[in-house]
């Protein structure tokens, strides 16, 4: 199975099953002499591991990180990147592969299991092999490396902003708010309100769809291409490759067809200190292509989990009509782990255009 490699000069390789041995990546184009230790990357990976609250997979996996290559103390003990691939490493330690044995010949609705089938001829039908959303870890790990090439001077954070009909006020939005609840909902008020809301549908064995927001600050102006290397482009690529995307909008978005060209329109000034200053956002942060300088603002909507409790019609390999139950330990909303995921694919994009723009016109934060 090949396209298993993300990025251009920054290029991150996943490899694994959900329910195999481990999973993996290499991170290839990392530059030399940036400090890197296994703490920082777990720091996010405990972000998106299962077993967190109620609401997500009750699969326990510590997700615990191995960094086997690619770094090497400096002349004062700190482990840095050699700017060779950096190989991670996270062990699978709660299998329970048995759990699928009675659907092994069925195709789950809303599944990829229909399609491995069409393409390939055989897929592993333990939680779905590559499919899964388990490869996701990886993303974050190299993600996690990403933020480090990009420095301190960006800051990327994710949230939920719509779990099924239930909207946040954004006059409430609070970033605090997102490390004091399971969801990583900016509205602390509609928090409790997604709470009872998922009892509900955790209970029923069914489950929900969601919206991300993710948001990078700091972004000098500059990054992307106006062609085929598109920021914006890249992006949209980037959170479509994510398990069970199936929309996303840069800035104002769908919304933008409603939007007048005099409402739409991004006005500039020139700030106190001498520098354009756009009066909206509605662009994202994006404009042909190339970053503004303003906050980039990306949304993606993830469908329901199609594992559920509830009979689903379907077929088996054979082609026989039958009815399918998927048991298991799911999330009743896979949006509320696929946060740190939007966060490092935002990175990872990041990092790599990056390193583009200087390779092509040097230093990325000149204004003239």
């Amino acid at each position: 199975m090949s396209y298993n490699t993300f990025g251009h000069m920054f290029r991150i390789s996943t490899w694994g099953e959900s329910h195999g041995p481990a999973i993996g990546c290499v991170v290839d184009g990392c530059p030399p002499g940036i400090s890197i230790e296994a703490e920082e990357i777990q720091a996010h990976l405990d972000k998106r591991k299962p077993g967190g609250s109620r609401f997500v997979t009750q699969r326990r996996e510590s997700d615990t990180v191995e960094i086997l290559s690619g770094v090497f103390p400096d002349a004062n003990g700190r482990q840095v990147t050699t700017g060779t691939p950096i190989s991670l490493l996270i062990r699978n330690e709660d299998q329970r592969s048995k759990d699928y044995g009675e659907i092994k010949d069925k195709f789950r609705p809303g599944h990829a299991d229909f399609t491995y089938i069409a393409k390939y001829g055989i897929r592993d039908y333990r939680g779905g092999g590559r499919s899964s959303a388990r490869e996701t870890a990886m993303r974050v790990a190299g993600g996690a490396i990403a933020r480090k090439v990009l420095g301190s001077a960006i800051k990327i954070r994710g949230a939920l902003v719509q779990i099924g009909p239930h909207k946040i006020d954004r006059s409430r939005w609070d970033w605090a708010s997102i490390d004091t609840n399971p969801f990583f909902c900016p509205d602390a008020q509609m928090a409790g309100t997604w709470t009872s809301y998922l009892d509900q549908i955790r209970k029923a064995g069914s489950s929900i769809g969601a919206i991300v927001e993710v948001v990078a600050e700091g972004v000098p102006a500059g990054l992307g291409a106006p062609i085929y290397g598109k920021l914006d482009q890249d992006l949209a690529s980037a959170m479509m490759s994510i398990n069970a995307v199936k929309a996303v909008e840069i800035g104002a978005g769908m919304q933008a067809a409603e939007l007048t060209g005099e409402e739409n329109a991004d006005e500039i000034r020139t700030s106190k200190d001498g520098q354009p200053q756009f009066l909206s956002n509605h662009a994202g942060g994006i404009l042909g292509g190339i970053s503004t300088g303003q906050p980039i603002v990306c949304r993606f909507a993830i469908k329901p989990t199609s594992s559920i409790l509830t009979p689903r019609r379907t077929i088996d390999v054979s082609g026989n009509e039958t009815e399918i139950v998927t048991k298991g330990r799911h999330d009743p909303c896979v949006g509320i782990r696929a946060v740190p995921v939007g966060e490092a694919m935002m990175a990872l994009v990041l990092a790599d255009h990056l390193i583009r723009h200087r390779g092509q016109v040097g230093n990325p934060t000149r204004q003239e």
